[in-house]
């Protein structure tokens, strides 16, 4: 499983770990919803090989919002997941951001869940933005969502 974020925060860029703002839930979900054992620190990110679990971005450029994103980038960041997905070969691709999933992969009509279109050989499940801006989505929803993932892959 291949984690992907949007891209980094200027606080994640400042640390040198994903999803490192104090605000963000993706180390609290990913545990919530069973895909690690415990709830990880942004520096112990390291430790999601063992578990069979990889992370990414789509773009490497820290902005204080993604919103702040090109949408050649964003293209141009697609291009380059695809040959990551192909190279590394995971089974499943966790999009963590719908609206710049849509951006980025031409796919306006795209919804939370399973994707139609794989990438790289890989099934896309796009999953709300776990950062503490987006409020859309509250904790209980998000690890509904993706504790749904884990298990259609197969728990990891």
């Amino acid at each position: 499983m291949l984690w992907c974020g949007i891209n980094p925060s200027l606080y994640s860029a400042a640390v040198g770990a994903h999803f490192a703002r104090p605000g963000n839930r993706f180390w609290k979900v990913l545990h919530l919803s069973g895909f690690t054992d415990r709830q990880l620190d942004p520096s112990e990110q390291h430790l999601l090989l063992g578990a069979g679990l990889g992370i990414t971005n789509l773009v490497a450029r820290a902005t204080a919002s993604a919103t702040e994103l090109e949408l050649t980038e964003l293209r141009e960041g697609a291009a380059r997941l695809d040959r990551r997905v192909r190279d590394l070969a995971p089974a499943s691709v966790g999009f963590l951001g719908v609206l710049a999933y849509r951006r980025a992969f031409g796919r306006p009509r795209a919804e939370i869940g399973p994707q139609p279109e794989g990438l790289g050989g890989a099934a896309v499940w796009v999953l709300p933005n776990p950062s503490g801006l987006q409020a859309r989505y509250q904790l209980p929803e998000m690890v509904k969502l993706w504790s749904d993932l884990r298990e259609a892959v197969g728990g990891v």
